[in-house]
């Protein structure tokens, strides 16, 4: 049974974790609610490598980020990252070209799963009537 402290730990971290990305997975509130360390843990790295670095902005972190995970193939996770990448100043025009350079390494599919994903975000930003 979670104590109150443990309890208010809890949704600290899911909301700093909304705040941040933007979105939480369902996944990662069961994980919160289950291993409440491990997930800090976790929001921990995340944080270190999709926010500024010393060289690298949080946006050009996000842009690398987009291409890895449409070559992975999650196309829900690039859809998050590009929406994450524009409230940090990214333009649709750097998503793109940051979907197409990941051509070389990752092939066709790479570039469709960032379409498909970029697609949605032009999607969504249209008017409903």
């Amino acid at each position: 049974m979670k104590d109150e402290k443990e309890k208010k730990r809890i949704e600290a971290l899911k909301e700093a974790m909304r705040k941040e990305r933007g979105y939480i997975y369902p996944q990662w509130e069961f994980v919160a609610e289950n291993d409440v360390g491990f997930m800090e843990a976790y929001n921990n790295l995340y944080s270190s490598a999709l926010n500024d670095g010393k060289a690298l902005s949080a946006k050009t972190r996000e842009l690398i980020a987009i291409a890895l995970l449409a070559y992975r193939g999650l196309e829900e996770a690039t859809l998050q990252h590009m929406k994450r990448a524009m409230r940090l100043g990214a333009t649709k025009q750097e998503i793109l070209e940051a979907v197409e350079t990941a051509i070389v390494p990752g092939g066709a599919p790479t570039v469709y799963t960032g379409l498909c994903a970029l697609m949605r975000v032009e999607e969504n930003e249209k008017p409903t009537k």
